[in-house]
């Protein structure tokens, strides 16, 4: 995997049900490298910190793989890296390939890979239609959050050197689906709560689907 952009945003106005609110889910290419640190990215818009950046939220990544699909599906948008809300735009990316709780190296800057995105009403926002949530389940491949364990600075070019393989883990792409399948799968949920990778929070959340 190789960073092709690095992305940061401004705050925002959008509307939501009639009432103004900031998002920082427009992000643009720097063009410059960024500094990760344990937090968030600095310099970038974090809106709703209940829900974005944190410790297990400090940074998004988004394959370029990916963009082609979305491309054509919403031809007429303003596109660009960091349209997705990531931070980092990457090549190689597959999310069928890399395990909550990996953990890489990428310029001077140490993470981990901890969750998928899932999206909200912003993400519909952006793409001018509160169906596009329901394509992006359906299409499977969420890009990834990553806890930053040492703080640096990353920037295009930069490549991610696999520093430890996560054991007894699942891969992002399993835990995407298992999050919004209906039929649940015991053996991945028992996985998934175990991973000390994900958050405490979603952890519980997947522990009542075993009652």
């Amino acid at each position: 995997m190789k960073i092709l952009s690095t992305n940061i945003a401004k705050p925002t106005s959008i509307i939501w049900n009639g009432k103004e609110l900031t998002t920082g889910i427009y992000k643009k290419p720097t063009n410059s490298a960024i500094y990760l640190g344990k937090e968030g990215v600095r310099n970038d818009e974090v809106s709703d910190k209940k829900v974005h950046g944190g410790t297990f939220k400090a940074c998004y990544i988004f394959s370029n793989n990916h963009y082609a699909y979305w491309k054509e599906r919403y031809p007429n948008l303003d596109w660009d890296y960091g349209m997705f809300g990531e931070n980092l735009t990457v090549s190689g990316l597959n999310e069928k390939e890399i395990y909550i709780g990996d953990i890489y190296k990428i310029g001077d800057a140490l993470v981990q890979v901890t969750q998928p995105r899932e999206p909200c009403f912003k993400f519909g926002i952006k793409f001018g239609t509160q169906n596009a949530l329901k394509e992006f389940i359906e299409n499977g491949f969420p890009g990834t959050y990553v806890r930053v364990l040492k703080e640096g600075i990353v920037k295009n070019g930069d490549t991610f050197e696999l520093v430890e393989q996560a054991k007894n883990s699942v891969t992002t792409w399993q835990l995407f689906h298992l999050l919004f399948s209906k039929n649940k799968n015991k053996a991945l949920i028992k996985l998934a709560i175990e991973n000390e990778a994900l958050p405490l929070r979603k952890r519980e959340k997947l522990k009542k689907l075993l009652k």
